[in-house]
């Protein structure tokens, strides 16, 4: 893949107090390139329970090529290409959420759990054209998938 259409791909996952949080780091490295750095922010939910929120910021296009390689594995990726319209938004943002006890087993789903965050390159910034190059990104992936 020549060029990758991002400026950044966010990923983020919730721990909650009745979750091992190593496992679910586990999940959200699946999607990361090697020895990545993730964020850890501990909270406090409604109730008193512990949260802890772990996130990444995927900004080098190897690191984003690693991303798409990674959810070209996806089940239903023909659905997210249909609906492509709808997960980019007017900001150019494209978002996808996946099932993270999948992940941990080394699976590419959507569902609940992970969320996907990516700031599609537009120009001019129109969603229009950021539908196109989202596209694009995730049919390359998937092409390189393939071979």
């Amino acid at each position: 893949m020549p060029r990758v259409p991002f400026h950044y791909i966010d990923l983020r996952t919730f721990c909650y107090a009745t979750e091992d949080e190593k496992r679910v780091e586990e999940a959200l490295r699946h999607f990361l390139p090697e020895e990545f750095e993730i964020d850890r922010v501990e909270n406090t939910g409604h109730h008193g329970d512990r949260i802890v929120v772990l996130s990444a910021r995927v900004e080098t296009a190897d690191g984003m090529r690693v991303v798409l390689d990674r959810l070209a594995a996806l089940d239903s990726i023909d659905r997210v290409l249909e609906e492509l319209d709808e997960r980019v938004d007017d900001n150019c943002s494209f978002f996808l959420r996946i099932d993270k006890q999948a992940a941990f087993n080394g699976l590419v789903r959507l569902g609940e759990g992970i969320t996907l965050r990516a700031k599609v390159e537009a120009y001019p910034a129109k969603h229009e054209k950021a539908v196109a190059n989202a596209r694009e990104a995730i049919e390359l992936a998937g092409g390189d998938a393939d071979e």
